[in-house]
């Protein structure tokens, strides 16, 4: 994710869930604001790897499809055109910790208000508390209609 420091960037993360997806035109549209460019950040980490047992998931994952699927999900939420524009990003680690690297030296972090693990009555998920407390840049948490 290293970038040009004079340049403006949006860092958006992105985990499939439609909050994200709001949160992603959301950072769409005020990158074109402050004529800056998009960032959208995947990340992945394997449940139950760094705890005392076994993890209990298959330890092979196919990156490339990976990358792929979120190429294809970039598109159906903006549409070829505007897709192109994004830069996209899978990282592997810890979800918070990855989107606040990313985020140093950002115009804004965006995320969703509540991620696909996220409890139905929180009104904040544990990544998007834990990015707005944290960050280094303004974060914008963006709510979808259902929230």
């Amino acid at each position: 994710m290293d970038s040009d420091v004079t340049e403006r960037r949006v860092v958006v993360g992105i985990d499939g869930s439609s909050s994200s997806y709001a949160a992603l035109r959301w950072a769409l549209r005020y990158a074109g604001l402050v004529g800056g460019v998009v960032e959208a950040v995947a990340v992945w980490e394997l449940p139950g790897l760094y705890g005392w047992s076994g993890p209990a998931v298959d330890m092979d994952v196919d990156v490339e499809e990976a990358r792929d699927r979120m190429r294809q999900e970039l598109t159906d939420v903006l549409g070829a055109d505007a897709a192109g524009s994004v830069r996209s990003h899978l990282v592997h680690g810890n979800t918070t910790d990855v989107l606040l690297r990313a985020a140093e030296g950002a115009e804004a972090l965006v995320v969703g208000s509540r991620g696909r693990g996220g409890f139905a009555r929180a009104l904040l998920g544990s990544v998007s508390q834990q990015v707005s407390q944290h960050a280094t840049c303004p974060v914008v948490i963006v709510r979808t209609a259902q929230d």
